[in-house]
């Protein structure tokens, strides 16, 4: 038996002592054939248009070689390509929970890990460029991040290009260490990516996932977050700009988030705030939170935003909380989904700014407080300008002067 395999073994057999009744995270196995092929019917999948995805739900040859990446890093920070049989895989304690998964999990054409060494503390970004040549041939890729204890270290990955992908990351936050990943899908219109993150948290660890989706045909990811000690803290930021597409279909981009309080005294915070434009336009946001008997003194809070720009859009927000204990300092959720409010841009135009100006304003306001949180100065200089941009695409351009 490989140390993965008895990683793996161990894994599930402490899924044997603690099973979880959800309807939300299906009961793990790393067997494909343990995950039937979905139909739609299946709560976990009812949001997502099957027909779009190319058959990466199902059985596509993952062996595609048109998505590469490329990595600029501080020095001391550890890249490197890992095999199946790697000791890292599985550190993070994931278990797939769908086909998907399971198949990349074992078909990954592509497997390397990026790792912080213990008290390290990075004075710049670890940037990994992802970029798809083309959308035929699905390809697949494992990424392992590990953050060892008591380091300090932000990791950025951004998605360009073409392609059609459906990849695995783990992440190890180490006891004490201070660990911020952000993912940017920027893809072209044609793309289809289907993505899963884990994390596992350590002893008085911090970890703050940054997830922005703004390109793309269809974007489905889920990211989930466990805690191996007391202590730990999660917070789980994102924001998403779907448009109407009439060459390939409205965007649809989909958030499935799961915080599982495996530890006492621990806590997590999650914020997602999306826009809408363009007929066909649709985005999908399930949050779930699960309080274990063991993880008393935990505090956790959830909230969805969404603001409906134009007619033809849809937007689906479902937070859910699962508390097995009623020990805890707090926690709550919140959704919401509505038009631009009309008072706001009364005010606005009574001060004498013209409509095309007031609704920039308001769209800004609206996600300007969670690019701040982001803490990474290119990146949130470049998320204002992109909001802009997705702007002009639809909302600015129907208006009065909006083609300036």
């Amino acid at each position: 038996m490989t140390v993965t395999d008895a990683a793996r073994a161990s894994v599930e057999s402490a899924l044997e002592l603690d099973k979880v009744d959800s309807h939300l995270h299906p009961e793990g196995s790393f067997d494909v054939a343990d995950h039937p092929v979905p139909t739609g019917r299946e709560e976990v999948w009812r949001f997502t248009p099957l027909r779009r995805l190319r058959d990466l739900h199902a059985d596509a040859d993952l062996s595609g070689t048109s998505v590469g990446a490329e990595a600029d890093a501080p020095d001391g920070v550890r890249i490197e390509s890992i095999d199946a049989d790697s000791p890292l895989r599985g550190t993070s304690g994931f278990v797939p929970v769908d086909r998907v998964s399971a198949r990349v999990w074992h078909e990954a054409a592509r497997r390397y890990a990026v790792t912080v060494p213990r008290e390290t503390e990075l004075d710049a970004p670890v940037f990994i460029d992802v970029r798809g040549t083309g959308i035929e041939g699905a390809s697949s890729t494992h990424v392992v991040i590990t953050a060892e204890p008591h380091s300090k270290a932000t990791v950025v990955f951004r998605f360009l290009g073409s392609a059609t992908l459906a990849d695995l990351t783990e992440i190890v936050v180490g006891d004490g260490a201070q660990l911020t990943v952000v993912s940017i899908d920027d893809w072209e219109d044609d793309a289809v990516h289907l993505g899963h993150r884990h994390a596992k948290v350590g002893r008085d660890a911090t970890f703050k996932h940054v997830d922005v989706s703004f390109g793309g045909n269809v974007v489905r990811h889920d990211t989930t977050a466990e805690y191996s000690g007391p202590g730990g803290s999660v917070e789980m930021l994102g924001m998403y700009f779907a448009d109407g597409d009439t060459d390939h279909g409205g965007q649809h981009i989909e958030h499935r988030l799961f915080v599982d309080h495996t530890a006492p005294n621990t806590r997590s915070n999650v914020v997602y705030k999306g826009a809408l434009q363009g007929e066909g336009a649709h985005t999908v946001w399930i949050g779930n939170v699960l309080i274990r008997k063991v993880a008393e003194g935990i505090e956790t809070y959830e909230e969805n935003r969404n603001l409906v720009l134009t007619d033809g859009c849809q937007a689906d927000s479902v937070p859910n909380l699962e508390i097995e204990t009623g020990e805890i300092e707090g926690a709550g959720h919140a959704s919401a989904t509505g038009r631009f409010d009309d008072e706001q841009l009364f005010y606005l135009r009574s001060r004498g700014i013209e409509e095309n100006e007031a609704r920039r304003l308001v769209v800004h306001g609206f996600f300007n407080d969670l690019i701040r949180k982001i803490d990474v100065p290119a990146i949130e200089a470049k998320l204002t300008e992109t909001v802009e941009a997705e702007l002009a695409k639809n909302v600015l351009k129907a208006l009065p002067g909006g083609d300036r």
